[in-house]
């Protein structure tokens, strides 16, 4: 991508400052929390929405909405064209991706750039280079980024492949060129399953990306999931807004986060820190974004991904910098230069996020659709729940099924986690079987609170009994309580109030005869 001209840099300038009206092209929780945001700013809204999505909360928000088809996303929020349409017909100025959906395509932000409409994101070029991780890692080598070692181009030759494969050292990992979420990757043992290993990587990365390019890489054993967000604006500025813990996973997901990491010290903070930003001049990057790298149990890390997105975790980033990530996408949208230098950040306090999740955890995350008969949020200082449900709507099965995420901020990590079992303990959720009791799990395990885990954590201290277990005390801890009460209730007499009754009467008269 070349560098832009003095002339380039004020038409850019000259646009954003129109950003008068914001498109979300997304729905639910995120569609919600970037409205919400703008709304401060002055900017008005327009929400677009599925057949599925027509009563969700981000639709009554907005100010105004329309319909782009059927529930599916290939119907709707895919439509990228029609989203164009969409936004010249309501005279939009720019368009927010919040993630998934089109949020990282790169054809897509080039047809609203061509289209005169303001991407907030980065630029196409930039999603290009990051969206290939051989290509992105080509890019960031020259930049002097630490690389897990393995191969710089796409397999083509099997046997070659082993050799460089024994020359690196097993185990290793076989991935998708184009992919995420943990789709065409496998973690190979010797050389003996190599090569039925690979086909299996190559089949499904063929069938979820239409791209069957993968490539091998050492495998790092007790792995830690470390990310530093980025901003960058389009005048060459660039800082990292420290680091997110994302080690606990489950199918290569996150389902807790938190910021900054329990396990890195200042100097290596420092040094990922600078290295995420030299990522992000690899692709002369603006907008905010998120470098991944993987951490090994010496502490040495590599350079894993970088998403040209916002991130679903970005809460907790907030949370410890003070800063609204959303408008400050929006502020370099406008051409604005960024308003803070590195030396100016500071950390403060610590941030945990969960995932609530419409899930089964004991029956292998399976999604589950229903209606939520009861939700009730928690509430108190440092509590923040981000959703785009309300009580009595149906989660749909098209779509992630991601309920909410709860975040919480505490003065240190032990408050941090102490808030969050409390958050979970008052978070009432019925109707959909959901993974608060999971993530309380996860909260209170030692391995957690110690800080000593990686992304094996789900399979090494996770059993679903576990749940059961829980489930099955608190039953017996009902019961017991039920039978002390059925031992201190008399039988009362016809017409008669029991001695209970009377007792509860008395204290409500005493109590309202306070509150006067």
């Amino acid at each position: 991508m070349g560098s832009f001209e003095a002339g380039d840099l004020q038409i850019i300038t000259k646009k954003g400052k129109q950003l008068k009206k914001i498109l979300v092209a997304n729905r639910g929780e995120i569609a919600l929390r970037v409205m919400r945001s703008a709304r401060e700013m002055g900017i008005k809204t327009v929400a677009v929405y599925s057949e599925a999505d027509r009563n969700s909360p981000h639709v009554r928000y907005a100010d105004e909405a329309v319909l782009l088809g059927p529930p599916p996303s290939n119907q709707s929020y895919l439509l990228g064209d029609k989203i164009i349409e969409v936004c010249k017909e309501l005279e939009v100025d720019g368009i927010h991706p919040g993630y998934g959906f089109l949020s990282e395509n790169a054809i897509f932000c080039q047809k609203v750039t061509d289209a005169g409409i303001k991407f907030i994101g980065p630029s196409p070029e930039a999603i290009t280079v990051m969206g290939s991780k051989l290509a992105a890692k080509n890019a960031v080598a020259k930049f002097n980024v630490p690389l897990v070692p393995g191969t710089e181009e796409a397999i083509t030759d099997i046997e070659k492949a082993k050799t460089t494969a024994a020359e690196i050292g097993f185990p290793i990992l076989i991935k998708a060129s184009a992919g995420g979420g943990g789709k065409g990757m496998r973690i190979v043992a010797n050389i003996g399953e190599f090569e039925e290993q690979m086909k299996m990587a190559q089949g499904e990365a063929r069938s979820a990306f239409g791209d069957d390019a993968v490539f091998i890489e050492k495998y790092v054993t007790s792995p830690k999931h470390i990310e530093v967000q980025i901003l960058g604006d389009e005048h060459g500025n660039i800082v990292y807004l420290f680091e997110r813990e994302c080690s606990v996973q489950r199918r290569h997901q996150k389902v807790v986060e938190e910021a900054p990491s329990p396990v890195i010290t200042p100097e290596l903070r420092k040094k990922i820190g600078e290295s995420a930003v030299n990522v992000a001049k690899a692709c002369n990057y603006y907008g905010a974004g998120t470098v991944e790298f993987i951490v090994d149990d010496q502490l040495n890390f590599y350079f894993l991904e970088m998403n040209t997105r916002l991130q679903v975790e970005h809460p907790v980033t907030e949370m410890i910098t003070g800063f609204d990530l959303v408008k400050e996408q929006i502020k370099i949208a406008r051409g604005e230069a960024l308003s803070f230098k590195q030396e100016e950040l500071r950390i403060n306090g610590h941030a945990i996020e969960i995932r609530v999740y419409a899930e089964d955890p004991t029956n292998n995350f399976l999604p589950d659709i229903g209606t939520l008969v009861t939700y009730k949020k928690p509430e108190g200082n440092g509590i923040r729940v981000d959703d785009g449900f309300e009580e009595g709507m149906t989660i749909p099965i098209y779509y992630d099924p991601m309920i909410s995420k709860l975040i919480v901020h505490g003065k240190t990590r032990e408050d941090a986690i102490h808030k969050m079992v409390r958050a979970i303990d008052e978070y009432k959720i019925t109707g959909v079987k959901n993974t608060l009791k999971f993530c309380k799990f996860v909260i209170e395990h030692e391995q957690f609170k110690s800080g000593k885990f990686d992304t094996h954590f789900v399979q090494q201290y996770y059993e679903p009994s576990l749940l059961s277990v829980e489930k099955e005390d608190e039953m017996l801890v009902a019961a017991m309580v039920s039978t002390l009460l059925l031992k201190n209730v008399k039988t009362p007499s016809p017409n008669t109030e029991t001695s209970g009754e009377l007792s509860q009467k008395s204290n409500w008269k005493k109590n309202r005869s306070n509150l006067r």
